[in-house]
């Protein structure tokens, strides 16, 4: 029978559908693994990228770091200077996952993501499979990011999204938890493996949505 319990698919995009890490930028620019694990848990840190995620600019972000930290300036400035640089390219099996998800016309397909609104129009460029969504909501551009409840509720609204029949999935824990909280059905990534068998399991891939065509 036709899967009449999800009508909403809701996918984070970094390392879940793209394979994004700073890692691979400053493991060219750092002689050893430890003085890249201290540059990036000290001083370009996740808290401190996220605020551009949220919308402040990267020229302000990188500055204040500059001003903090002016030791390593030429560093902090190839964060975004040679950002394209931290991606992996897209992750095969969560592709084809989203792939099939939108061949089977059974679904709508969202991107909820904590992704500068300067940085996202490379993605757009990069990844042609980003054109699969019916909705894309990114956090820089709309100034709020995961797990803040007014970003998950401005997708539901945006997108008119009816909770009860929509899943979340994304590696963030932290998000996870707060997509629950909010009342959206969960995943949380850890492999496109471990999603396959998730969303089979719902009966959203593997056939079940696609019976009744």
């Amino acid at each position: 029978m036709k899967n009449h319990k999800y009508q909403s698919v809701i996918f984070d995009l970094g390392a879940v559908l793209v394979d994004w890490n700073p890692r691979y930028l400053y493991s060219k620019i750092f002689a050893t693994p430890e003085e890249t694990d201290h540059f990036l848990e000290n001083i370009c840190t996740s808290d401190w990228n996220e605020m551009q995620d949220e919308g402040r600019s990267l020229q302000d972000g990188t500055e204040l770091l500059v001003s903090q930290h002016p030791a390593f300036e030429a560093q902090i400035r190839a964060f975004y200077g040679r950002w394209k640089e931290m991606l992996g390219g897209d992750i095969p099996g969560t592709v084809e996952i989203l792939k099939e998800l939108k061949e089977s016309g059974q679904f709508k397909l969202y991107a909820l993501t904590n992704w500068s609104s300067e940085t996202f129009p490379i993605a757009i460029i990069e990844y042609p499979w980003l054109q699969w969504f019916d909705g894309i909501v990114v956090s820089g551009k709309e100034k709020m990011r995961k797990p803040q409840d007014a970003f998950y509720q401005l997708l539901v609204d945006r997108h008119a999204i009816d909770k009860s029949q929509a899943i979340f999935i994304d590696d963030n824990l932290r998000n996870v938890k707060a997509a629950e909280a909010f009342g959206i059905e969960t995943i949380h990534f850890t492999s496109p493996e471990k999603l396959r068998e998730a969303l089979t399991s719902r009966g959203i891939l593997s056939g079940a949505a696609l019976q009744q065509q």
